[in-house]
């Protein structure tokens, strides 16, 4: 097959692989497609909590038609026996003849042996076609794997004269609807959303996805609250058992009402900490030590330039109003704008209009 067709059906499989973010893990989402003479007989992504594999979802809609097919993928087949058979096993007995992969798996594993044994029965292997875009996709796969964290988007919202908030650290409306439509799906997309208890206490968010049909990837609800201030009352604690809420705080707290809020369904993790400060890479850890690849901090200033400063920033989703908002509070706590935009460690990759707002992407580099 040629390689516009290649890349064609490649851009395919990540396009389906997209699907599981934010709902496979504790494994990846990844994308399969089986092809045979231009058709395509089998599609499929990581299920929900990584099970089934995406290569076992696209062979299994094939069926025997998948003899002397190509497989692609967005990531090297496992090869490993887990909670279910190796999905290098499932091609093989597919009969599958070809399989164009994109990238290698870092999990030590696989790390390549997937791919050796798919070449030592006979499969025509090719690794790195859409390499750079399925490194984007299994960014928090990549991260858990290698650093021992989840991959951390940061989100602010700012008015044109670069403002979060009104004095006292009173809520306002930055961004319009359609923005706030797309906070919403890019909420859909990660794992756990952070958020500190400082803006709990201001703005008793919800924190959820509420578009419609999509509640059910609302993302973990993780709330940094080293005394454990949160609310039995609170907008959270009062749907703790529809969506998960953990809530860290500091070694050695013992609040008063700990026991209402676990009964109301929330987790109480414990971290390091020190000043009523939590110590951010611990918390990080802890998230992947459960599974998780990938969070989006949606939180105040002090929060949020707290990852910035720790250098805990891997992207950065900068929303900006065309509006003044006047006095008000600052986006970074003790930090201007420009520590984030001008930041010698993130690049601007991207920008758009989204309704009457601007976004700004950040990356690391």
């Amino acid at each position: 097959m040629d390689q516009r067709s290649d890349q064609r059906f490649l851009a395919l499989a990540l396009t389906l692989g997209r699907r599981g973010l934010g709902n496979a893990w504790p494994n990846p989402a990844v994308g399969a497609v089986v092809v045979k003479d231009g058709i395509v007989l089998g599609r499929g992504w990581t299920q929900p909590g990584g099970r089934p594999h995406a290569e076992v979802e696209a062979l299994r809609r094939a069926g025997s038609a998948a003899r002397g097919a190509t497989l692609y993928a967005t990531l090297e087949p496992c090869s490993h026996h887990g909670q279910t058979p190796p999905c290098v096993d499932a091609i093989l007995k597919a009969g599958v003849t070809r399989v164009v992969s994109a990238l290698e798996d870092p999990n030590p594993q696989i790390a390549g042996q997937g791919h050796a044994r798919l070449r030592a029965a006979g499969v025509a292997v090719e690794v790195g076609l859409g390499a750079a875009e399925a490194m984007r996709a299994h960014a928090g796969h990549f991260r858990r794997v290698r650093d021992g964290r989840p991959h951390v988007t940061l989100k602010l919202a700012v008015s044109a004269d670069g403002k979060a908030g009104l004095p006292g650290r009173k809520p306002a409306p930055i961004t319009g609807e359609a923005a706030r439509a797309r906070v919403q799906a890019m909420r859909a997309m990660n794992d756990a959303l952070v958020t500190g208890i400082g803006t709990v206490l201001a703005d008793d968010p919800q924190l959820n996805v509420r578009l419609p049909g999509m509640e059910p990837r609302s993302p973990v609800r993780v709330v940094l609250d080293s005394a454990l201030r949160l609310p039995e009352h609170s907008r959270l604690a009062a749907s703790a058992s529809r969506t998960l809420d953990w809530v860290f705080v500091e070694k050695g707290a013992q609040p008063s009402h700990e026991k209402a809020l676990t009964s109301a369904g929330v987790e109480v993790l414990r971290v390091d900490g020190k000043d009523g400060k939590l110590d951010l890479s611990a918390m990080l850890r802890a998230l992947a030590g459960r599974g998780i690849t990938r969070v989006m901090v949606e939180a105040g200033p002090i929060l949020s330039a707290a990852f910035l400063r720790a250098d805990l920033v891997d992207e950065a989703a900068l929303f900006r109003s065309p509006t003044p908002l006047g006095e008000g509070i600052e986006a970074l706590e003790g930090e201007p704008l420009s520590a984030l935009t001008l930041s010698p460690k993130l690049r601007l990759v991207g920008s758009e209009e989204v309704g009457a707002d601007t976004l700004q992407m950040f990356e690391r580099k």
